[in-house]
């Protein structure tokens, strides 16, 4: 990607009312009836007591002494967000690939056309909306909140999308009565998940691992609503 064009800021993004009013569009309802939950401080974490109640064993990890940089697995997925709560909602598709040499984003409209770009590489993160505008910050997290009006947890998620904690902060995780994850908390996220899909093994066609079909983030009162209609494990 050229950075030719790109305003470098030191510290946050100032953007514009037009560019965030790019994003704002009409998104479908979604209600979920969780009721607030207080938080203790455990290790380096804060983590909610609440459990699903088809949870019937919590894990609490500690951070992997160590490690600091760690990147998940790679994958590529196809799926639909919903965001409300922040500065601005959001609702239409996405489009992600993740591997260890960074991410790639797409953010879609309802119709399909893409309204903003997202790529983390090793210098830093760079957003492009439709207008080719471009954009830089040193992180995912506060390039979104600055330009789409919503925080994207994008370090967390890489794992979380996989149904796993990420290893470098403390977490909880909830375990249903087949093992499977039906929620985590961690950096002050809480994650529910609700149904998991087999992933196709490529040469044989047989069913490999499970991925989560729905996740649901929630933090200060943030929601981001993630519904996974593809999944590709080793994208790229």
């Amino acid at each position: 990607m050229s950075h030719s064009g790109i305003a470098t800021m030191r510290s946050v993004i100032r953007v514009s009312s037009s560019l965030k009013q790019d994003f704002v569009f009409s998104w479908q309802v979604f209600i979920f009836c969780i009721p607030f939950i207080p938080v203790f401080f455990s290790g380096c974490a804060t983590l909610s007591t609440h459990a699903p109640k088809n949870a019937v064993r919590t894990i609490v990890t500690e951070p992997v002494a160590g490690l600091t940089n760690a990147i998940s697995a790679d994958f590529g997925l196809i799926g639909r967000v919903s965001v409300k709560g922040g500065k601005e909602s959001f609702s239409g598709g996405v489009q992600w690939h993740h591997s260890g040499g960074g991410d790639e984003i797409l953010l879609l409209s309802p119709l399909g056309q893409t309204l903003a770009q997202i790529q983390r590489t090793a210098e830093g993160v760079y957003l492009t909306t439709s207008e080719h505008k471009r954009y830089y910050a040193t992180d995912v997290e506060s390039l979104t909140e600055q330009a789409l009006g919503w925080r994207l947890p994008l370090m967390g998620l890489q794992y979380w999308v996989q149904s796993l904690n990420a290893p470098t902060t403390a977490s909880a995780i909830d375990l249903d009565m087949d093992g499977s994850v039906v929620a985590i908390r961690q950096d002050g996220w809480e994650i529910d998940y609700s149904g998991h899909a087999p992933v196709a093994l490529a040469r044989t066609g047989q069913s490999g691992t499970t991925y989560p079909r729905l996740l649901v983030l929630r933090r200060n009162g943030l929601q981001i609503k993630l519904i996974v209609d593809n999944w590709n494990p080793g994208d790229r």
